[in-house]
């Protein structure tokens, strides 16, 4: 058989283009939980608390106190990279400082697992911090007068690891993010973007099960930084670890999430995959938020496919073929073997001379030179391969079964932003 799948394209637009899909974590355990937390700053914050409750905003109760999250609560689960999005004074950073237990809310509660992060001493505190919790900062935070294998080694020696262990770990760790070699140097003789692995490694090098990273990469520029997010995701690949990761770029966000939750005004106004985002976004807000994003580089196939209209067995007979495609009302069927794997098209005027030829299959009838995308193909990679043929594209699974097609006019109009009626609360 000579039909193919689609090849991703180059990067272009506003969106660059997605690493390889992850890992599915949508059954995994919550690794983190945010539970109606709020954090108000100010010296009435029970006052405020109480007002926003009855209904209050967030500029009503500023005689009270500031209130910088409000009502928040989230499900992070174990092993994905959950973005939290928003502009200056969204109250994502206030967020991700109640989720280290630096800050303590309010309101509501923050639990790792089953300990509640208000609940513990500060020596249960520090504990938990240093076995499950690591912080990458957006200015490194590196130790300027030590190596750059004894800032990697930083968070073990606080553990009390024996020095000999702990360089062995963290040199494993800066070889992971490419620093092999750079072990003896200071910070000041690295680059930004090598300092911002030397961070990332020293997170590594704890092994904790939770990553938390405040703008980790926003004071980087763009190709270091595109270079950075890479290597995040293939890390991530490699470790399967739980990030919390903290941007106002939308692009970056849009890369990086497996889930994203964009705040506005210390709320959360919606949290859902990518493509959730920019197919129903909740609110007027999150539609005018995404309105720039360049569509065919977030959406995928299976988010605007379809059922085919026509399909048929390979082991079937013509005139079987030509009923499906009368009865469907289209001039070719896709035709499948019995584990539904793609084997080519056949059309009509090829069905109808098989069965004048007394043929008992359709077999030697089928098409097989036809481009077939992946579920998880870019749209942005479906517009070739839909302006070459005169069927709708079809979409295969990993395992090569025909799962859906994508119709011209389907793609077409999937790269209209999505119609929000105008009005109502954004909140």
């Amino acid at each position: 058989m000579t039909s193919h799948t689609a090849d991703p394209g180059t990067d272009a637009g506003l969106v660059p283009s997605p690493a390889p899909a992850r890992t599915d974590v949508g059954e995994a355990p919550v690794a983190l939980r945010v539970e109606n937390v709020s954090k108000v700053f100010g010296r009435r914050p029970a006052e405020a608390l109480r007002r926003l409750d009855a209904g209050a905003s967030r500029d009503e109760v500023k005689p009270y106190g500031t209130a910088a999250v409000i009502d928040a609560s989230l499900e992070i689960r174990a092993g994905e990279i959950f973005v939290v999005m928003g502009l200056s004074g969204s109250g994502k950073s206030t967020l991700i400082r109640m989720l280290n237990g630096l800050w303590s809310p309010s309101a509501g509660r923050v639990l790792i697992g089953d300990a509640d992060l208000s609940a513990v001493d500060a020596k249960e505190l520090r504990a938990l911090r240093r076995a499950r919790l690591s912080m990458v900062f957006q200015h490194f935070a590196l130790l300027p007068h030590r190596t750059v294998l004894d800032n990697a080694a930083y968070p073990l020696e606080i553990q009390g690891m024996r020095k000999k262990e702990r360089r062995a770990k963290a040199a494993e760790a800066l070889a992971m993010v490419g620093l092999d070699g750079w072990e003896t140097s200071l910070p000041s003789q690295l680059s930004g973007g090598m300092r911002q692995r030397v961070g990332l490694a020293r997170a590594l090098a704890a092994d904790t099960d939770i990553l938390l990273m405040d703008e980790a990469f926003s004071a980087l520029d763009p190709l270091i930084r595109r270079e950075m997010q890479e290597q995040l995701l293939d890390l991530q690949r490699r470790l399967g670890k739980t990030i919390v990761f903290i941007t106002h770029d939308l692009n970056e966000a849009m890369y990086l999430g497996d889930r994203i939750a964009v705040m506005r005004d210390g709320r959360i106004a919606q949290v859902g995959t990518a493509e959730e985002i920019l197919s129903d976004p909740a609110n007027d807000y999150v539609a005018q938020f995404v309105a720039d994003v360049d569509r065919s580089r977030v959406l995928t196939a299976s988010s605007v496919m379809v059922r085919p209209a026509a399909v048929v067995p390979v082991s079937g007979g013509p005139r079987q073929a030509s009923r499906t495609m009368r009865e469907a009302q289209v001039a070719a069927a896709y035709v499948v073997d019995r584990q539904r794997v793609l084997r080519g098209v056949v059309h009509d005027v090829d069905a109808v001379a098989a069965l004048r030829e007394g043929r008992s299959t359709i077999a030697s009838a089928v098409r097989e030179d036809i481009t077939a995308v992946r579920t998880t193909t870019l749209l942005a990679d479906v517009f070739a391969p839909a302006a070459e043929g005169a069927l709708p594209v079809p979409v295969t699974d990993e395992d090569g079964r025909l799962v859906g097609v994508v119709p011209r006019v389907t793609l077409l109009a999937a790269m209209a932003p999505a119609d929000k009626t105008m009005g109502g609360d954004d909140e």
